[in-house]
């Protein structure tokens, strides 16, 4: 399996169906992995994103510091798979020279490894090219390219129509 470092390139809730989107991307490059994730994952990203304290630990906080307290470390996190419709992914601890492979949910793995300050890869196949940029024209008739604003709302607009069966999503 060829896997590809990520990042969190945006966290957005889908105006249609009131669900929220995690979007990956490819650090080297263009290509990006949405994935349908329940709420109370995208709390947990928004607030570790933000840097937000919280005065008690959260479940991604309590194993990161669990796996801390073991003297082991979170190495990485993969999006492996998709399958009927559902993300997978696995968290790599790593202790003494020992790597265990985890299962665990994409959402749940993206705050750990957000967390943890780990890096994150994703399987190539299930990246997607981005949504085409329309460059708008300047008064001159010479296109102009788009602002950061600009691009997130075309993504914005591209998320809104797809169907979230296209890519996976998490059955709650």
């Amino acid at each position: 399996m060829n896997v590809v470092e990520v990042r969190v390139n945006g966290l957005i809730l889908e105006h249609k169906t009131q669900q929220n989107i995690v979007i990956l991307r490819e650090v080297e490059g263009e290509r990006i992995l949405p994935i349908w994730i329940g709420p109370g994952e995208a709390q947990a990203i928004r607030r570790i994103l933000s840097e937000e304290p919280f005065p008690r630990p959260l479940t991604h906080d309590l194993l990161h510091l669990i796996v801390e307290g073991l003297k082991a470390k979170i190495a990485r996190v993969v999006i492996t798979d998709l399958r009927e419709n559902t993300f997978f992914a696995s968290v790599f601890v790593e202790r003494q020279n020992e790597l265990v492979s985890i299962d665990a949910r994409p959402s749940d793995s993206v705050a750990v490894a957000l967390r943890a300050k780990a890096p994150m890869f994703v399987n190539e196949k299930l990246l997607q090219p981005p949504p085409q940029e329309e460059e708008e024209e300047t008064s001159g008739g010479e296109p102009r390219p788009l602002t950061e604003e600009e691009k997130a709302e075309q993504l914005r607009r591209y998320l809104e129509k797809l169907n979230p069966e296209d890519f996976g999503k998490f059955q709650f």
